[in-house]
């Protein structure tokens, strides 16, 4: 992290996929973080305890990082669970809109407390197809109509001004473009910035994944997210085709994105050691370990 912080002067940004459960990272000293849907199970049972371990959740997942010297996380993912996304599963707070977004923002209020801006994904939602677009093209055919409790969750987090970043989905919405969402201005443009009023930063998902694949080399891609209104494109784990696409956007600038992409930088920090001597992370991480040494049954009661 220090190399890649002397690299340049302003630093770049390092941001990480870290959600819990399934996506996180890193693992040795760090505390585990439950999937997300642990956290809706127990709003069903206890609404306020849930939030509060979500603010816990978040703020360790943002301290933590940040005293490793990461800028952000690419979290919460607030895909709804509708139940056939295998890929999405666990990683999902609830089925329903509204409960959804209030445990997405507690997570998103601890993170920006540790100093750490949230990246809601998958926009406008990936909850509902079964392709894992790591694999393969997913295409959702539901009417726009059925698309808006996906977008509730971004709706209340903008309107809470809690949200600094969205992730576009590798999805195709053909009842109302046959873009998928991160190649398409009618999705970033129209609709997560003219309807829903976002003014935060916009990411493509990782463009080496497969569902991207039929639209043509990586240089083209990245282009093609950039036109439809992203700021950043991710191209992960391929150094070649990283490099490819840097070389497409060598005269590429666009001032209002550097702007965006600029409040996303972290907010102070302290060392590991620090950090972990202190009163509030030894209780949010007593918190969640208790939490998580319930019996299921009573988790589920």
């Amino acid at each position: 992290v220090d190399s890649i912080r002397r690299l340049r002067k302003p630093p770049l940004l390092i941001a990480a996929d870290y959600e819990g459960g399934r996506v996180q990272r890193f693992r040795d000293g760090f505390t585990p973080i439950p999937p997300m849907r642990r956290l809706g199970q127990r709003y069903d049972s206890d609404p306020q305890e849930a939030v509060a371990l979500a603010r816990s959740c978040g703020w360790l997942i943002g301290s933590e990082l940040r005293a490793s010297g990461i800028d952000l996380s690419f979290a919460p993912c607030v895909d709804l669970d509708w139940g056939p996304s295998e890929v999405i599963g666990d990683r999902s707070f609830h089925a329903r809109p509204a409960v959804a977004a209030e445990l997405a923002i507690a997570v998103s209020r601890g993170m920006r407390d540790a100093g750490m801006a949230a990246v809601a994904k998958h926009f406008p939602g990936h909850g509902a197809v079964v392709a894992d677009s790591h694999e393969r093209l997913p295409v959702d055919r539901r009417p726009f109509g059925e698309l808006l409790d996906d977008m509730q969750p971004y709706e209340k987090l903008v309107e809470r001004r809690i949200l600094a970043g969205v992730m576009m989905a590798h999805i195709v919405y053909p009842d109302t473009d046959p873009l998928p969402a991160g190649f398409s201005p009618y999705w970033i443009r129209e609709q997560l910035r003219g309807q829903i009023g976002f003014d935060g930063a916009v990411f493509s998902d990782d463009l080496c994944m497969k569902a991207t694949a039929s639209y043509g080399s990586m240089a083209r891609r990245a282009i093609l997210s950039l036109d439809a209104g992203c700021d950043m494109v991710l191209v992960c784990n391929d150094r070649a085709a990283a490099r490819s696409a840097v070389a497409a956007l060598k005269d590429y600038s666009n001032p209002l994105s550097q702007v965006r992409l600029a409040r996303l930088h972290g907010i102070g920090t302290a060392c590991r050691e620090t950090l972990m001597a202190s009163e509030e992370w030894r209780q949010a991480s007593q918190q969640i370990a208790d939490w998580l040494d319930r019996p299921v049954l009573e988790l589920n009661a």
